[in-house]
């Protein structure tokens, strides 16, 4: 007979979270703390150290490690440093990510990089420098940040498609190469989640023109959802929570979608 456990006790366990000092990964950081990890809140904006230190005041264990995910230099002496602070890496949540709202006809070169670098190559660095210390340990789970449009198309944002589509395939690959040595990969796929990225977006489409069209442009990228509401940050985290704790034991290689019912 089954019985009642405490599956998402995190208590011993350290979670690196990339963009973790703003929007989503913010909220894992905060979510993950809460259920007892320490938590590496690893972010290029020095802004990141406030969102620590607050944890910290909180009784909670968090760091800000500076690190720029697309360069392999950064990322090797950033996985040091937290495993000369913490011992261990058990949990990984790639989740730094950036977008440009153009066609692919509009799009520069270097508009192109910029984004596949941040989602993608970013992604790539921090695994492949992580996974060898989760194997230390026996094992691990990996929580990639895709979106609904790696699961079907979106207007004016080739490039963010082009890299959450692949964020979700290479999660399978992942997942296959890597369940040998007990580390599960995942996908979470938000819809639009409040956060300075979704406003940056409104800007870019011309949907946002001042300051005081941010709440209505919010409102109504909740308002065709069948749950008839916009996400929050603590929606996406909830999902990787459950992802990286024994509740999924024995879940790797999924796309979670957490979106209101958007793609249904």
């Amino acid at each position: 007979m089954l019985q009642k456990k405490d599956p998402l006790n995190l208590t011993g366990k350290v979670a690196v979270i990339t963009g973790g000092g703003s929007g989503i990964g913010l909220g894992v950081s905060q979510l993950l703390s809460a259920y007892g990890a320490a938590v590496a809140i690893v972010d290029v904006s020095d802004k990141a150290e406030e969102k620590a230190q607050e944890l910290r005041d909180a009784g909670r264990q968090a760091a800000f490690f500076k690190c720029d995910v697309t360069n392999e230099e950064s990322v090797i002496a950033t996985v040091k440093a937290i495993v000369d602070k913490f011992g261990r890496i058990d949990i990984l949540h790639n989740n730094a990510g950036v977008t440009v709202r153009k066609t692919i006809e509009d799009l520069s070169e270097k508009e192109w990089d910029f984004v596949l670098d941040v989602g993608l190559k970013g992604l790539f660095l921090m695994s492949k420098h992580v996974i060898p210390e989760m194997k230390k340990v026996g094992g691990g789970s990996i929580v990639n940040t895709g979106s609904g449009w790696g699961l079907k198309g979106g207007d004016l944002a080739a490039a963010y498609c082009a890299v959450k589509g692949g964020i979700v395939n290479v999660t399978r690959a992942m997942a296959i190469d890597f369940g040998k040595d007990n580390i599960r990969v995942n996908s979470i796929n938000p819809g639009d989640t409040v956060t300075a990225m979704m406003v940056s977006e409104g800007r870019q489409t011309g949907e946002i023109k001042s300051d005081a069209d941010i709440d209505a442009f919010l409102k109504s990228c909740g308002s065709g959802r069948p749950l008839a509401r916009i996400g929050q940050p603590e929606d996406i985290a909830n999902g990787v929570l459950f992802l990286c704790s024994d509740l999924a034991s024995w879940v790797t290689g999924a796309a979670l979608v957490v979106d209101g019912g958007g793609i249904a």
